[in-house]
């Protein structure tokens, strides 16, 4: 079997944006609406285990403010339309950098003629912003496939993305490798059948990665190299196409 195409997860993965990009713009939504409501890094971390952002809001009035009157679905629609907002001005400023590796690998793989697609809980308005922001408006016309948000009923870690982002693509699981940086992600690829690539993060280390293929700290650069935290390989700088060939074949 040959490798034909490379399936992206978004937040964690190709930027740290949870901490920095999309929890502060929940609270500038929260803000924005008169809310007395702030998430903390350390609350995040909780919130993060539930995918999807107006899920995520649900879950925290549900579990964290059961005294307050429940926001109505339009109305944590319209939060969360603000909060999209809010997140694309942050990117903007530049200041959620993609991950280390990240930007080497995708310019390898379209050079090595590999499909790209992404497969993401976050909104396509969120994943075009984050491309935009980090590689150019060109960048967006890379992926073939951008499947996010709400095309899917059931989120992570249910395999519905990745069953269509394989659909879309016309490619079976066995021609593709998922790069992924969470537990959720990882059971979502996994249960589409896709051989998958850890990277982890401060948020998702320490995380169940025991079906991931591999895992490393982040993909590294030829002056920052990686660590590889779970499977067996010979010493390695940095993730390369060459080296997914080979993961993809085994």
């Amino acid at each position: 079997m040959s490798l034909k195409a490379l399936i992206f997860d978004v937040d964690g993965t190709l930027a740290d944006t949870e901490r920095d990009g999309h929890r502060p713009a929940f609270n500038a939504a929260f803000a924005e609406y008169d809310l007395d409501w702030s998430w903390s890094v350390e609350l995040y971390a909780d919130l993060l285990n539930v995918t999807g952002g107006k899920e995520r809001m649900t879950y925290y009035m549900e579990r964290y403010r059961p005294q307050d009157t429940p926001l109505s679905a339009e109305r944590i629609a319209e939060l969360h339309q603000a909060k999209t907002q809010h997140y694309t001005q942050l990117l903007a400023t530049g200041h959620l950098p993609l991950r280390p590796g990240v930007e080497r690998l995708l310019h390898e793989a379209r050079k090595a003629g590999l499909r790209l697609a992404i497969a993401t809980t976050t909104t396509v308005d969120n994943v075009t912003a984050l491309l935009r922001h980090s590689l150019g408006e060109e960048s967006i016309a890379w992926f073939e496939v951008i499947a996010a948000g709400d095309v899917v009923p059931a989120k992570k870690p249910a395999p519905d993305i990745y069953y269509y982002a394989l659909e879309k693509l016309a490619l079976s699981a066995e021609d593709c490798l998922a790069i992924e940086d969470s537990e959720n992600g990882l059971r979502s690829a996994v249960g589409a059948d896709l051989r998958t690539l850890i990277t982890i993060n401060a948020y998702t280390d320490g995380q169940d990665f025991s079906r991931a293929a591999f895992v490393f700290d982040h993909l590294g650069e030829p002056h920052l190299p990686c660590q590889v935290l779970q499977g067996s390989l010979p010493h390695l700088s940095y993730v390369d196409v060459a080296l997914l060939q080979q993961l993809a074949g085994q």
